[in-house]
This record gives C-alpha cells, sequence and structure tokens, in this order.
C-alpha cells in the first residue's frame, strides 16, 4: 500500500506526537504526509490537500473538540483513524457513528501506525462498499416505485393491463435510448401537469 503518491494528513496540536506518527509512517514507505497543527478552519485545509487518509491524534480531548473532530469525519469521506490517551464508551460509539474507520485509545507506538493504517483504509473502504450497495438498493427501490407509478398511470388514460403498460414504458425507452426510469418520471410529471 505504501506508494509516494499515497497522501496522509496528521491532525495533532502537539508537534511532539506528531513527529512520532510522521517518522512511522516515513519508516512505513509513505513520503506524502503533512502536519496540520491547527484546528481552525481545519475542514477547508482537509480539502484543499485533499488526502487519501486522515489520522486525527489527539491527547485528552474535550466533547467540543471530539465532537468537531467527528464532524470532520462525517464530512470529509475518507479513512480516518483516531487516536485519543483515553475514552469512554459513548465516544467510541459517537465516532463510529460519525464514522471514523480506526478509534485507537492509547495506541500511539510507532511500529503499530502501519497495521493501524492498513486496517483504517480496509474497514472504511468496506463500509464504503456497504454504502454504496445500499445507496443503489435504494435507488432501483425509488425507480420501482416511479415506474410503477406510471404504470399505473398508463394504465388508467390508456386502459391498458399491468403488463402491456410495462411494455410500453420499456419500448419507449429503448426507442428514446433513455432509461425506463426516465420515461416513468416523465409521465408522472407531464400527468402532474395536465390534472
Amino acid at each position: 500500500m505504501a506508494d509516494s503518491s499515497f497522501k496522509i494528513v496528521i491532525v495533532d496540536e502537539n508537534p511532539i506526537r506528531a513527529a512520532i506518527l510522521e517518522e512511522g509512517l516515513r519508516d512505513a514507505g509513505f513520503s506524502a504526509v503533512e502536519h496540520l497543527r491547527e484546528m481552525h478552519n481545519l475542514l477547508a485545509r482537509i480539502y484543499a490537500i485533499d488526502p487519501d487518509v486522515v489520522l486525527i491524534d489527539l491527547e485528552n480531548p474535550s466533547r467540543d473538540t471530539l465532537e468537531q473532530m467527528f464532524q470532520v469525519s462525517r464530512a470529509v469521506r475518507r479513512p480516518i483513524a483516531m487516536f485519543v490517551d483515553q475514552s469512554d464508551a459513548a465516544s467510541i460509539q459517537q465516532s463510529v457513528e460519525a464514522g471514523v474507520s480506526a478509534y485507537i485509545v492509547d495506541g500511539l507506538k510507532r511500529e503499530r501506525i502501519k497495521p493501524i493504517l492498513d486496517l483504517c483504509v480496509s474497514r472504511f473502504n468496506a463500509f464504503a462498499k456497504l454504502q454504496d450497495e445500499l445507496d443503489r438498493t435504494k435507488s432501483a427501490l425509488e425507480e420501482r416505485k416511479v415506474i410503477d407509478r406510471a404504470k399505473g398511470i398508463l394504465m388508467k388514460l390508456k386502459g391498458l393491463n399491468e403488463d402491456e403498460a410495462y411494455v410500453l414504458l420499456r419500448s419507449t425507452a429503448m426507442r428514446e435510448k433513455k432509461k425506463i426510469g426516465e420515461i416513468a418520471q416523465s409521465i408522472i410529471t407531464a400527468s402532474e401537469l395536465l390534472k
């Protein structure tokens, strides 16, 4: 996984801790590492760098700091590993809900950085794949509802049965080189305009 184009951002206000992380990453073969020292305008700065992975290192994070980091993890849509010195069940739960890929308590040791990074990326990818499947399923379900509604309109207006209405939708979609869902949506929109 270590290649020179792989960009990593470290978010840490403590320069000594950040140096340990940076050194561990360089030892593991990662050269494109950027350290953000201040939390001010964090999201915009992370977007500007557009990293492959974000590592957030917090000593004893306050609720506010954690909440800010969770907002970052919700928005960034990248693998995020969060290192904290101590934690509680609620913070761990919040981090999972916010999409943090790896939440490591008392775990900042140089030799652990590479395996943690690998874990973080693979967890993120697995979660992203599940999310993608869920989105596709929802989209297919929505399209099915639109098609059923359009079939109902065609059946009522043209006196067709369900199969004939579907055949008409499908043949129109093929003729116009569009998706059947698009044709169905057009029928619904037209029908609402003509009410």
